[in-house]
């Protein structure tokens, strides 16, 4: 069985690919900012869990029906490529603060003065996951649903705020941290499963798959 990655994320292609899965990563191309405001237009301001699902769906769904057309791996045909014959996954991430959400930062002013608000506080980091049964070619069911963990901060000096922003690292994640990687020393505690900050719960997407019909083995494709 196949899963296909509806992310340009490497945290999540690297979180799989340690749980034993090699995904087809394929970039879903949605304009997470237009569509977050054109939902909130219509329904008013959308709940942190609403908008990762809703974030996570799109992405998957925006595969559905799709080719492969990279001309690389197992599932390629030649030029035309292959239909996505597998389960396609979606996923988003955003951080809860005093009520409210924090995405992707992307700027330096912006990643530092969120530490400084954050460090020696602790939040809220939610993943949404949207699964569909694209086996075939068709999109033949779908589940889906968000996770949190509680993430508790070190109390960071100003130099550490610094040097962390200047790596470069939060500019380009949820809550301008992570847990694997540069930022891991600064997290004092999570509660909740621990690949939810990440930005996919594993033991989430078990279930998912499960719900399915699907065998959680059945995805290990990585030696």
């Amino acid at each position: 069985m196949r899963l296909y990655l509806a992310s340009t994320s490497p945290a999540r292609l690297q979180l799989l690919r340690q749980a034993g899965i090699e995904p087809v990563a394929i970039p879903p191309g949605v304009d997470e900012e237009a569509l977050v405001a054109r939902t909130e237009a219509e329904e008013g301001p959308l709940p942190v869990e609403r908008m990762v699902q809703l974030l996570a769906r799109a992405k998957a769904e925006a595969l559905v029906g799709t080719r492969r057309d990279d001309g690389e791996g197992a599932d390629a045909t030649g030029p035309d490529g292959a239909p996505i014959d597998g389960l396609i996954l979606g996923g988003d991430s955003a951080f809860l603060v005093d009520d409210v959400i924090h995405g992707k930062p992307h700027r330096p002013e912006v990643a530092a003065a969120r530490w400084r608000a954050q460090r020696g506080r602790s939040g809220d980091l939610w993943s949404g996951h949207w699964l569909i049964d694209h086996r075939g070619g068709v999109a033949r069911a779908a589940v889906g649903r968000p996770s949190v963990a509680s993430v508790a901060f070190a109390d960071l000096t100003d130099d550490e705020v610094d040097a962390y922003v200047a790596t470069g690292e939060p500019l380009a994640v949820a809550g301008a941290f992570t847990v694997d990687s540069l930022g891991g020393p600064f997290i004092t505690r999570v509660e909740g499963d621990p690949s939810t900050v990440v930005g996919l719960s594993l033991s989430t997407l078990r279930e998912l798959v499960r719900e399915l019909g699907v065998e959680w083995t059945s995805l290990w494709n990585r030696r």
